[in-house]
């Protein structure tokens, strides 16, 4: 079997913000919809195994069938979204879906639509199906925005309504339920803070005997009847207890899934809840008293965040997750070293942005990488090296920057230094502390020394806080070998703040940094000349050196040459600008920039806006790629240092023109030849994909001959998602024991929310 060209290394994602979104199946494997995509994420491997796409919207509730099936079906018939789903067997085998959504009804699907209920103008937070005790009807229970449970029961193939329950005091948030005993226990949450659990069993005659005698207490019963083929059943429902122990709104609750022992199905008694006070709370009734109490309470203190939206319980009851508002996952674990009541401790879990991922940069060797989002987050993604374990997996272990506005750049300078920009007017410096450095090299393995040592760590601080009101990180001066979890994230791995830099009008839109560590060179949104020139800043002082007009709209892109002598520049007025630099002398040692070569409105081969551009590793070409569909090569640029009496050479394109089929939204050259001395190039669509090319050089560009298409990321993809940058690096974590030269790393951003990183093999090319 030939070897893939393509292998994903790690997808960094999150949870959707809606409370019916994450389902822990019973084989083990946790799904979440992540903007408009199903992630399969393996708590044990601790990575996304699979991502399902074929929404075109965002996804807003997930929920596991508990049945081998590779198939898939769509249900088509809600006009507004979709807010909760649950499915169960039916006795001939089909499979029967309840749904609800804020068009005010729940369906009920076979394979096609079975029944519509109509609520009006009410919504129903939550639908839970599951079949009565002893029988094979389903019943429905729903829970809603007028404070009730409705429960609903199958009958000649429609469902009728069987009763309501009521209780709850604000919005039903959530409904659970599970079997046990020959009978039904029914959990609902609501927005008054408590949990109420119903119990549902079927009467028989000495229930109707015992009834008469009024000597003995009982807790009212409501009482519905069944038909079922010629033979009815009567069915109590009564309040078996009600829980109280959030302070806030609890938006979910699940029960320990069932589990089978001796052959016989078991149900544990154990039901966890979710709030917006931050907390999970594991419920189960006291041995001897059956009185349900608290036993395990779990969850997050400080932060800027709010509550949890949901919870799930792993298959054997020994880790427990929950899901904030910001899409974070919050794992616990069960100490398996401790006795029956052991210690609960936070575990590893994959995260991610919550919103478009709009930029990213390797660090220079290659050993983390950095991204900034819309959700106002800059995170640094990197290998974790477990002891006695091969492969190693991706994590998030800082969050550099927490910020008020939404990101939208980044550049490395260093390896320990990044120059930020947002949807404002200002840049902002951060430097790494030096107790990030001592847990990165802890967590990935490299010497402490050697980091510590090296030029980029002089001078750190010992940490970075953020005041209650304020957008700058402050220094703190004054290690962990797990990956911090979310709240720790949030808090304690913040980057000192170390310069602010002025100077642009509008929000800033692209950054880019020289290879030599000396040049960062910045630009904003403009929709004038005036305010679409770049500006260049010192790495040494921070002020500015010098501004570069050319273009007259946004600058949508900006790449230096890997010598670091020439800055390309490509713009949404559909033309690129080349900087070369100037010699520096005794008197002028900054460096300093003058326009080499440009396309004109009347000589440019790009009909619609320039997205993104990239430098080949040897610096004599460079690429552009367009709305237009179009991606070209141009070049050579060669150029000597004879003075500015000599004019430049004219740089035209060197390479057919490359239809890609879609609006081609981000470009970029690997760092390494082929094996045939060709270019291998990475191009990211609007539609999602992302495509390899090899551009030979010495081919003739008549007839495309130039360009070979050599691989694709998988087929399947989410609307509208997509890439928006595209970064190559030399090295690689595939294994320690294949040789690097074989394989280089691809990462991607997107707007689907996701950092991907895809390991590329050049030998199967």
């Amino acid at each position: 079997m030939a070897a893939p060209v393509i292998e994903t290394c790690h997808v960094a994602c999150c949870a959707n913000r809606t409370p019916n979104v994450v389902s822990w199946g019973r084989g083990g494997t946790i799904a979440f919809g992540t903007c408009n995509s199903v992630a399969l994420y393996d708590p044990q491997e601790r990575k996304v195994v699979a991502v399902l796409n074929g929404h075109t919207g965002r996804v807003n509730a997930v929920q596991w069938v508990h049945k081998e099936d590779g198939g898939e079906l769509e249900c088509k018939g809600h006009t507004g979204p979709v807010c909760a789903v649950d499915a169960i067997y039916t006795e001939d085998s089909k499979i029967l879906v309840a749904s609800s959504a804020s068009d005010s009804t729940v369906r009920l699907w076979l394979s096609e639509c079975l029944r519509n209920l109509s609520f009006g103008s009410g919504f129903m937070m939550d639908v839970s199906l599951v079949l009565l005790p002893g029988s094979r009807v389903p019943i429905l229970a729903c829970g809603g925005d007028d404070s009730r449970v409705h429960l609903y029961v199958q009958a000649d193939k429609q469902f009728q309504k069987a009763m309501t329950l009521q209780g709850h005091e604000d919005w039903v948030r959530g409904v659970a339920w599970a079997s046990t005993g020959g009978e039904l226990l029914l959990a609902s949450c609501s927005q008054d803070s408590l949990i109420r659990l119903w119990r549902l069993r079927a009467k028989s005659g000495t229930d109707t005997n015992a009834e008469d005698d009024h000597t003995v207490i009982k807790m009212k019963e409501d009482i519905f009847e069944v038909k079922e083929r010629d033979a009815s059943s009567v069915f109590a429902v009564s309040l078996e207890t009600v829980l109280a122990g959030h302070e806030n709104w609890v938006y979910g609750v699940h029960w320990q899934p069932p589990f089978y022992k001796g052959g016989e199905l078991q149900q544990p008694l154990s039901l966890l809840s979710a709030s917006m006070d931050k907390t999970m709370i594991l419920w189960a009734p006291e041995e001897g008293s059956g009185v349900w109490i608290e036993q395990v309470r779990v969850g997050e203190v400080g932060g800027n965040t709010l509550g949890f939206y949901g919870c799930q319980m792993s298959p054997d009851g020994s880790m427990i997750v929950a899901h904030a508002f910001h899409g974070a996952l919050h794992l616990w674990c069960k100490d398996q070293d401790e006795e029956v009541g052991g210690e609960w401790r936070p575990g590893v879990v994959i995260s991610g942005h919550f919103n478009a991922v709009q930029d990213l940069s390797w660090d220079p060797e290659g050993e983390f990488i950095l991204s900034v989002g819309s959700d106002q987050t800059t995170r640094l993604f990197t290998p974790w090296r477990k002891l006695h374990s091969e492969q190693a997996t991706w994590h998030e272990i800082s969050r550099p920057q927490i910020h008020g506005y939404d990101m939208q750049c980044l550049a490395m300078v260093g390896r320990f230094q990044f120059v930020s920009g947002a949807d404002e007017k200002v840049l902002r410096v951060f430097q790494a502390p030096r107790n990030f450095v001592e847990n990165f090299a802890n967590i990935s393995g490299i010497p402490k020394q050697k980091l510590l040592t090296s030029s980029d760590s002089a001078n750190l601080p010992e940490g970075a806080s953020t005041p209650a009101l304020g957008l700058s990180n402050k220094a703190v001066f004054q290690g962990k070998i797990l990956p911090p979890p979310e709240d720790h994230l949030l808090q304690n791995t913040l980057w000192p703040e170390v310069q602010k830099l002025y100077g642009h009008g509008f929000e800033m839109f692209c950054l880019a940094s020289d290879s030599t560590r000396t040049v960062v060179a910045s630009a904003c949104k403009a929709s004038k000349a005036e305010h679409a020139a770049v500006l260049l800043w010192s790495t040494t002082t921070w002020r500015q050196l010098q501004s570069l007009p050319c273009h007259t709209l946004t600058v949508t892109q900006m790449a230096f040459s890997p010598d670091a002598q020439l800055l390309l520049a490509v713009s949404r007025d559909r033309t690129w600008s080349l900087w070369r630099r100037n010699p520096t002398t005794s008197e002028n040692p900054e460096p300093l920039f003058s326009l080499y070569a440009r396309t004109g409105k009347d000589t440019a081969i790009h009909s619609r806006i320039i997205w993104s551009c990239d430098w080949s590793p040897d610096s004599k070409y460079f690429v552009t790629s367009s709305r237009d569909k179009k991606v070209i090569v141009w070049g050579p640029c060669i150029w000597e240092n004879s003075g500015d009496s000599v004019p430049p050479p004219e740089i035209k394109p060197c390479s057919s023109i490359l239809d890609v089929g879609d609006s081609a939204t981000a470009v970029a050259f690997c760092p390494v030849l082929c094996s045939d001395n060709s270019y291998l190039l990475s191009v990211g669509l609007e539609c999602g994909r992302i495509l390899l090319y090899r551009w030979s050089p010495g081919q003739e560009p008549a007839g495309g001959h130039d360009w070979s298409s050599c691989g694709e990321t998988n087929t399947s993809y989410p609307y509208n998602t997509c890439a928006v940058r595209l970064k190559f690096i030399r090295r690689n974590f595939k294994s320690e024991i294949e040789e690097e030269s074989s394989w280089v790393q691809l990462a991607s951003a997107s707007v689907d929310h996701s950092v991907k990183i895809f390991n590329i093999n050049k030998q199967a090319l």
